[in-house]
């Protein structure tokens, strides 16, 4: 994990306690000086988390561990670590010993998940996806592309259905579906009633459209571009015909071909946005799988500008940071912020992404500017003094978060985050007394989440 900081650090950290270290029989002033020690090899071990430094945190876990071997969030803390490294094989271990301590914490399964779905292990991803979706629903999606790559269609197309009749499903799962129902079992009607039906109603666009699709994922690419030509020929209009050509260049691997028959598409009064989006989407997908046709894929989102029911640049911003190829998510972030400046959302992502690079001056400016429009919103003050605490100017910090945190309403998470902040800014000032002041009132906190 890059300097997420503490925001993502801490919301993971809900179920930590500092006062399970057994010190019964010992002097009061022995458990005050045990105590601090443990606090202070913990939060010593997110701060190298944060800066990257995994080795480093590993070992001052090793001493917490020490200390509290049944804790489950220290082994949690030690398995992100481990996976940060691709330390596969040490990362399980630690995640599955803290989903065996305990099984209700949805982030400790989040953490066996992230391992096998980075080893492509997709058979146990599915086993853990299924605990993780008790926690939270949208897990189906990710459950339905892992039936996806191992081919269950028949398990995918079930659970579509099933998120169908409840609520409105992603674009995504709609191309799925579109995808199990042109493989062979589910396909109607056959091809040869299709080529019949070409012969007998030749200006019928729909007929081709269906048969170069089930050529298509039948992996008749030569079959598929005949089709496609033949409708170009008896309907020259058609702007239908570049739909097929576009998924068919893709099948190909030909980006250059396949952006031109996207680029006539996105021009098209004649096909809807809704497949427009489809196209965008699938092209996105090719873009982020070869790390190439970038120019082509910024191309195309320009054909959105005006898009009012989804903002493209947002969405495919997110996309790309869920990649974690945060220098395209910036890209698109910004893009979204000139169409929409006031999005908050795309604001503090935009934020976390240039945390991630340790891009600090950037997040310090960002958020110092967005405060002018938003002078209340307490998470820009966060970011604000988070990034002077890793500029040095701790002084700066401790003024900002001071002023931040009184903007702090209901979210404990956050609160936590401040106070960690303020703890290291005063270490960074050489104030002992208020950095485990700091330090104590995160560690509140974090009990009464409990």
């Amino acid at each position: 994990m890059k300097v997420k900081v503490w925001i993502k650090v801490i919301a993971v950290l809900g179920t930590m306690l500092f006062s399970g270290l057994s010190f019964a029989q010992t002097e009061p002033d022995s458990i005050a000086i045990a105590k601090n020690e443990f606090e202070e090899h913990f939060f010593e071990s997110l701060k190298q988390k944060g800066i990257e430094n995994y080795d480093k945190a590993i070992g001052e876990l090793a001493f917490c561990l020490a200390k509290e071997p049944n804790n489950p969030v220290l082994h949690h803390e030690l398995g992100k670590n481990y996976l940060a490294l691709k330390k596969y094989p040490e990362a399980e271990r630690a995640f599955q010993k803290a989903v065996d301590l305990n099984p209700k914490e949805r982030w400790y399964w989040n953490g066996l998940y992230d391992v096998y779905y980075e080893t492509k292990d997709y058979p146990r991803s599915i086993t853990v996806v299924q605990k993780l979706i008790e926690f939270d629903k949208e897990f189906q999606d990710d459950l339905v592309s892992l039936y996806m790559y191992t081919r269950q269609f028949e398990k995918a197309l079930a659970l579509i259905e099933e998120m169908e009749r409840t609520s409105n499903i992603s674009q995504m799962m709609e191309t799925y579906k579109l995808q199990i129902l042109s493989e062979s079992q589910f396909k109607k009607p056959e091809k040869e009633q299709l080529e019949a039906a070409i012969v007998k109603f030749p200006q019928v666009e729909e007929n081709y459209i269906q048969l170069i699709y089930l050529y298509s994922e039948s992996n008749q690419e030569d079959k598929a571009l005949e089709v496609a030509r033949k409708l170009e020929k008896n309907i020259p209009d058609s702007d239908w015909a570049q739909v097929s050509l576009f998924k068919l260049r893709l099948n190909e691997g030909n980006g250059e071909k396949a952006a031109q028959a996207m680029f006539a598409i996105m021009k098209s009064s004649k096909i809807e946005t809704k497949v427009k989006h489809r196209v965008l989407n699938e092209f996105l997908i090719f873009v982020n799988n070869t790390n190439s046709f970038d120019k082509e894929l910024e191309q195309a989102v320009d054909y959105f500008a005006d898009d009012t029911t989804v903002n493209v640049p947002k969405e495919i911003g997110i996309f790309f940071l869920n990649k974690k190829k945060t220098d395209k998510a910036i890209y698109y972030f910004e893009k979204s912020l000139l169409k929409q400046k006031d999005d908050i959302l795309v604001i503090e992502l935009l934020l976390q992404a240039y945390t991630d690079k340790n891009q600090f001056d950037k997040v310090y400016k960002r958020a110092d500017d967005y405060l002018q429009m938003f002078p209340t919103h307490a998470r820009l003050y966060f970011y604000a003094g988070m990034a002077q605490n890793q500029l040095k100017n701790f002084k700066k910090a401790v003024s900002i978060l001071n002023s931040g945190i009184d903007f702090v309403v209901d979210d404990i998470d956050l609160e936590i985050n401040f106070n960690i902040q303020l703890g290291e800014a005063y270490n960074g000032l050489g104030d002992q007394n208020k950095k485990y002041s700091y330090f104590n009132k995160a560690e509140q906190l974090l009990k009464q989440k409990k």
